[in-house]
């Protein structure tokens, strides 16, 4: 009996069917990650300190930074990948994926020692407040000596779900999870190891997801597994990957830029209001998950679409995650403004005044949740404009929300003014939504004329080379 395929093909049968069933499976993915991140905070903010829970919180746009940049890479090798697979190419994508094993451990040697030679100017450049400088630093030092892990992971997780896979890393996930929380326990409650307790726990439990991935991938997964001849440099392999992770890379490294920005105008406050946004934005990140996932669903189904010359499903599959997020954005604003609220308290100890939190709270949550569906906008579209071939051009989108950012943070710490500081995020949103929007349409035009011109000329090569074959009949 046939071996249960554990790929989808999505360049057949209904486009919103597809990405609906894709994008839920990664969302309790990713849900599941941020439920380990909040344990972090969570049990930092109730058995270490107000002050511990704050720098947690600091360094939120640093890792942003980091795992944002890696990320974008790795993704931009698995884009290779769907493309390959799509366009049934078995040698190419066992190709890509060794060749984007060497490249990715490259990435996090590169990146663990940049980020431990510079961690503590960067923190002083934020304007990290004294109290909780020697916390954050902690933390955010012991993530990037262990960020290996989790490149590893998020590389292993990306190749499942080029070829249509979204149910292992689900799994592995929140298997990650369950680790992570206990370890959680243990080193800060049991062994009082404080933030780098809370890191150290995020490393291994991340660490440990990766092993049953390579497991699963050699076993269960013939597709992506590798023969012993395709463990060789591969050139074009290479270039085609970086031609692709490179700008992602940028593209998000430029994006963190701007939330380092941000969170620079939010230091400029007390320490209170940098826990209360660190308290809410926990919640928040877990609703913006479903942002975040329809755009590696979108990776996965345009990159399969692209490799099988399909412009006209990858233009449906766009509008069909559209009609999904209007739904998914309005239902989630509910839930920011009217729920998170009521939750706040169960990162501080009995001991905190909740109550001195919750106005600076507030505006952070009613700002970004009317404007959702413009950041959901953004990674519908950039990451199709990304697996279509023009992942360069989705710079642009960076560039964008990186000025946004830039504006609003630096007039906020001029005037000193929070709701300015807060309106951030929401401005960049907006301005790189439209910009997604106007840059999608070319692309798909230059695309469409592009293949057209192509069929035409092989028509017509065609054509003339049955001519020749008459003649030499008659």
């Amino acid at each position: 009996m046939a071996a249960k395929r554990t790929d989808t093909d999505m360049t057949k049968g209904s486009p919103m069917s597809i990405i609906f069933k894709f994008t839920m499976m990664l969302l309790l993915g990713n849900i599941a990650q941020q439920l380990y991140n909040i344990v972090d905070t969570l049990i930092v903010g109730r058995f270490v300190n107000p002050e511990a829970l704050a720098a947690v919180g600091s360094t939120g746009t640093i890792m942003f930074l980091m795992f944002g940049t890696s990320n974008g890479m790795v993704a931009g090798f698995s884009i290779v990948t769907s493309q390959r697979y799509g366009a049934g190419d078995p040698k190419g994508v066992k190709a890509s994926v060794t060749n984007g094993f060497f490249l990715s451990t490259i990435i996090a040697a590169f990146i663990t020692v940049l980020g431990l030679l510079f961690m503590r100017p960067l923190l002083v450049l934020m304007n990290t407040p004294a109290d909780i400088f020697d916390y954050a630093l902690t933390y955010i030092s012991t993530i990037c000596a262990g960020i290996v892990c989790v490149i590893m992971y998020n590389y292993c997780a990306s190749l499942m779900r080029a070829v249509g896979n979204s149910k292992m890393p689900l799994i592995f996930l929140l298997c990650s999870a369950g680790t992570n929380i206990l370890l959680d326990l243990l080193f800060i409650i049991n062994f009082g190891m404080g933030t780098f307790g809370a890191a150290l726990a995020t490393v291994i439990s991340q660490g440990l997801a990766v092993v049953p991935c390579i497991i699963y991938i050699y076993k269960r997964m013939p597709a992506l597994r590798p023969d012993r001849s395709d463990w060789k440099l591969n050139r074009a392999i290479i270039k085609e990957q970086l031609r692709y992770g490179i700008p992602m890379s940028i593209q998000y490294g430029i994006t963190a830029s701007g939330t380092v920005i941000m969170q620079s105008a939010f230091n400029t406050f007390d320490s209170i209001a940098v826990g209360a946004i660190t308290a809410a934005s926990k919640f928040q990140g877990i609703i913006t998950q479903g942002m975040f996932t329809v755009g590696q669903t979108m990776a996965a189904y345009a990159g399969q679409n692209y490799g099988a010359r399909n412009m006209k499903r990858i233009k449906d599959g766009v509008k069909a995650a559209l009609k999904i997020y209007i739904v998914y954005s309005v239902i989630a604003a509910l839930i920011a403004i009217f729920v998170i609220p009521k939750f706040l308290w169960i990162f501080f100890d009995s001991d905190v005044d909740v109550s001195l939190y919750i106005p600076w709270a507030m505006p952070y949550l009613i700002e970004l949740a009317v404007c959702y569906f413009f950041l959901a906008m953004i990674f519908i579209y950039r990451h199709t404009i990304q697996s279509v071939g023009y992942a360069s051009l989705a710079m642009v989108l960076g560039f964008v929300e990186l000025g946004a950012r830039m504006i609003t943070s630096f007039y906020s710490i001029a005037v000193h003014n929070y709701y300015i500081a807060v309106a951030s995020d929401p401005f960049a949103w907006i301005a790189a939504a439209v910009a997604c929007v106007i840059i999608a349409r070319v692309i798909f035009k230059k695309i469409e004329k592009k293949w057209a011109d192509e069929d035409k000329a092989r028509a017509e090569n065609k054509e003339m080379n049955n001519l020749g074959v008459s003649r030499e009949d008659n």
